[in-house]
């Protein structure tokens, strides 16, 4: 039987990152599990066509909308360092939220949050100054839109001096170094590959506050969105179980700003 919910939490996930005649996951299955939608804005994944699609299948599933803006590398899929300048980076940041405001406006939705992706992401968690840019950007779109950042980041610093509402973000499936930050993907345990281990991460989280690093060490953070990655073989299968493992303890789940 599942609990009463006492508690919510997000769950999101990376989506529209198909282009071309090139598919990745399963968008409209995922759709019906998450509360958050980051959908790709061609720069790493994506384009203008799967974009339009995108929004308006989240658009059905009643999924808050968000952009998830990237470095511009379709061949690493956004996950190699570049070097970049603030101004850059405030530059793409807010060419990319734009053009996914425009298909959320042309199918009558609205952005809710901006998650920057991969090497971007990682960039902006450790770099203060290339944050600031990512939080001008969004603020100077829409102040209302959540910026979304790894738990303890200076991403999300930068959003809250920026006047945003933010939201700290956890994963279920990466590993943890010692000071919050997430382990390197060319290095071993950076992806959790099993499901039961990663659903017990993400509970852990989402409960506690707390997760073990890859050196042993608990750590605390404060996860207020869970994200699952789209793209794995098994995405869907271990959405469902995660929702259903948090319904059963009382957490429930919803985009940051909705009601329970």
């Amino acid at each position: 039987m599942t609990a009463p919910a006492t508690k919510t939490i997000d769950i999101n996930s990376d989506l529209g990152e198909s282009f071309g005649a090139w598919r990745m996951g399963d968008d409209e299955a995922l759709l019906a599990v998450v509360s958050s939608a980051n959908i790709a804005c061609g720069f790493h994944a994506g384009d203008p066509d799967m974009m339009r699609r995108t929004v308006a299948l989240a658009l059905a599933h009643k999924v808050a909308i968000g952009a998830h803006v990237s470095l511009p590398d379709l061949q690493g899929f956004g996950r190699r360092e570049m070097a970049v300048t603030p101004n850059e980076v405030y530059a793409m940041t807010l060419y990319q939220i734009g053009a996914l405001h425009g298909f959320a406006q042309a199918a009558g939705a609205r952005l809710r949050h901006v998650k920057p992706h991969g090497a971007l992401y990682n960039m902006a968690s450790r770099d203060r100054v290339l944050a600031d840019a990512i939080a001008a950007a969004v603020r100077d779109v829409d102040p209302t839109l959540r910026l979304f950042g790894l738990a303890g980041s200076a991403l999300l610093d930068a959003g809250r001096a920026a006047g945003l509402p933010v939201a700290s973000e956890a994963f279920a499936d990466r590993g943890y170094r010692a000071d919050g930050s997430l382990q390197p993907r060319r290095e071993p345990g950076a992806v959790i590959t099993e499901s039961d281990q990663a659903i017990a991460q993400a509970m852990a989280m989402a409960r506690e506050g707390k997760v073990r690093a890859v050196d042993g060490e608990v750590i605390e953070l404060v996860a207020d969105t869970l994200c699952v990655h789209g793209d794995g073989a098994h995405a869907v299968a271990f959405a469902r179980n995660l929702r259903a493992a948090l319904e059963a303890v009382g957490i429930g789940v919803s985009a940051p700003g909705d009601a329970a």
